[in-house]
């Protein structure tokens, strides 16, 4: 699948999708911003998909919104354009928070302003060494807007979060890793393999309890302990339901019954459960 805004494809159970404006630094306009939800619904529910990556095409992985496209064009129509490109965009942020698969992120280059709402809502996150990250809005006059500020605010210590929105400095992959703004930074040669090891990673885990188990990760952080204390045993209990390969009896099973895997050292083996 593929447009001059967004590319996929699908190799053993890994979905590479690619914002794909190398020319424009990949930067988002509101038409790549359809385009992406429409790969979105393509590939989501495949059987064949239990990962997705998400890279940029070029020497950047995204560049923010598009100045021109995003906001001069859509300010000439109006309110109701401004507002329209904003549901766009932020809508397949959302969409990419609750994913029905394992996300990450894979930042070769530049990841500007309006980037960091899918950096933030990708699950995990690898970038290359060589990797720039910045909130430039403030030089240019604006605030970082469209939920870049949290973003900020939820993963970076509040110095850190201060320091990049007021300078519009400028951090690179291996500061970024050390901020916690991603999860790892690697030399850019042995990015993409690396992504890829971490994708097969997630392959060997029971897809159910993945989606219920980082889907309670983002509605934890705003609950107090009593509050996620009932809310994890609820999901944990809704997760059992849906999993119909009864994959927490299963990896159980291997591990008394077998003792053919240590869950401390690794995941039980998907294809022993019954489907």
């Amino acid at each position: 699948m593929s447009s001059e805004l967004v590319t996929c494809t699908v190799e053993d159970g890994i979905a590479w999708v690619w914002f794909s404006r190398p020319e424009k630094r990949n930067a988002m306009s509101p038409a790549l911003n359809r385009k992406m939800v429409e790969v979105f619904d393509e590939i989501e529910f495949r059987d064949d998909v239990s990962v997705m990556v998400l890279g940029g095409e070029g020497t950047a992985w995204s560049a923010g919104m598009d100045l021109k496209e995003y906001f001069r064009e859509t300010e000439a129509q109006g309110l109701g354009g401004v507002r329209k490109s904003q549901r766009e965009s932020y809508g397949w942020f959302r969409r990419l928070r609750w994913f029905q698969k394992p996300t990450i992120a894979m930042v070769n280059g530049w990841c500007f302003g309006g980037a960091w709402g899918p950096l933030f809502a990708c699950d995990l996150a690898i970038c290359a060494d060589e990797a720039k990250f910045g909130l430039s809005e403030i030089n240019w006059g604006i605030l970082p807007g469209g939920g870049v500020t949290k973003v900020a605010v939820d993963l970076l210590p509040m110095r850190d979060a201060m320091w990049l929105t007021l300078t519009g400095d400028l951090i690179d992959g291996k500061q970024a890793a050390a901020m916690r703004l991603v999860n790892e930074s690697v030399p850019a040669d042995r990015l993409k393999a690396r992504t890829r090891e971490v994708a097969e990673m997630l392959l060997q885990k029971n897809p159910v309890a993945l989606k219920f188990a980082k889907d309670a990760v983002r509605r934890v952080s705003t609950m107090t302990y009593d509050e996620a204390e009932d809310y994890l045993v609820r999901m944990q209990e809704a997760a059992n339901f849906h999993d119909k390969t009864e994959g927490r009896k299963e990896g159980i099973r291997q591990f008394i019954d077998e003792k053919s895997y240590k869950p401390g050292l690794g995941a039980y083996d998907l294809s022993k459960q019954k489907g």
